[in-house]
């Protein structure tokens, strides 16, 4: 394979590591109020959400890793809980950045500096363990979020911090959480111990569970936050797999939550427009609801929309659809 050898890639203990992110920054729900955010639009999809849960339909909840790494895996984690979310999906890095505070209490290395050596994502828990978890769980039949589950689940001397790993807890809890992964994208695939063969079955299972519930969100709601291409990219595809499979799946409501403002998201744009090519405002607002439903932007920082939502469903706020 030419000169690259994986075999040969030097790697390091995360022990010790400066972290950008720690177990101080992780909020707490009962402890912490979500940021004053007076937005009518926000309550009228609040009143999806609540509808949607009332009569059993889904709420999924997609996102880039920055929900993690702005301390919110337990807003996440009450959500689940509570019954408003359904399912959680991310792309690889979310799941890293939730495995490494699961372990190491701590997460996102300064990358400015330790790209300058090529010691930048070579740590040898995070990338010997998930993968070792991810090949593991590929031979069981299990999808990629199960399988660093049930691998943190059988070692509890090593995850002293499952109490605020989204991805454990969401699996104790029976919610899905699936994670979809472009290879080459994350620091695991720089691993010796790397099997691509494994990633990508553990994510295919993991897409066709996301394909399952999205079969399912007639009446229901999907929800995006920072994902700006992994997330709407699976699901306009897991949308078109369930259309074309005859599930009824036109009256629904999608959202998403970035900081880029968009100006008037709904109106019909051209190729000459570079908001044309934001991946979300196409296939999470515009696309999915041509055909009924709504749906929504909001440019807010994630701290202050994953706390709104909590709060607000959990006070009975923003009136029902």
């Amino acid at each position: 394979m030419g000169r690259v050898d994986f075999s040969k890639i030097r790697t390091y203990s995360a022990a010790g590591r400066a972290n950008l992110v720690t177990l101080a920054d992780v909020a707490d729900p009962d402890a912490a109020a979500a940021p004053r955010w007076d937005c009518p639009e926000f309550d009228e999809l609040v009143g999806r959400v609540r509808a949607a849960r009332r009569n059993g339909r889904p709420v999924i909840l997609s996102m880039g890793a920055h929900v993690i790494k702005c301390g919110l895996s337990r807003y996440l984690i009450a959500l689940m809980r509570e019954g408003y979310v359904t399912h959680i999906a991310s792309n690889g890095a979310g799941s890293i950045h939730d495995f490494e505070l699961c372990y190491l209490g701590g997460t996102s290395e300064d990358v400015p500096t330790a790209i300058e050596d090529g010691s930048f994502g070579m740590w040898e828990e995070t990338g010997r363990w998930m993968n070792e978890a991810i090949a593991q769980g590929a031979v069981e039949g299990a999808g990629y979020g199960e399988a660093l589950a049930r691998y943190i689940g059988a070692r509890p001397e090593r995850f002293p911090h499952r109490d605020c790993c989204a991805l454990y807890q969401a699996h104790r809890l029976g919610v899905p959480a699936t994670y979809h992964i472009a290879l080459g994208t994350d620091i695991i695939h720089q691993h010796p111990a790397a099997d691509f063969a494994a990633i990508g079955q553990a994510s295919g299972r993991d897409f066709k569970i996301m394909c399952d519930s999205v079969s399912r969100l007639d009446g229901g709601v999907f929800l995006n936050f920072g994902s700006a291409v992994i997330g709407p990219e699976v699901f306009l595809k897991a949308l078109s797999i369930a259309r074309n499979l005859g599930f009824p799946t036109f009256d629904i409501a999608t959202a998403n939550f970035d900081l880029r403002d968009l100006g008037d998201y709904r109106a019909k744009i051209g190729g000459g427009d570079p908001d044309y090519y934001y991946r979300p405002r196409k296939n999470i607002v515009n696309r999915p609801t041509s055909s009924g439903g709504k749906g929504w932007h909001f440019a807010v920082d994630h701290r202050t929309s994953v706390p709104s939502l909590y709060e607000r469903l959990r006070r009975g706020a923003g009136s029902d659809a």
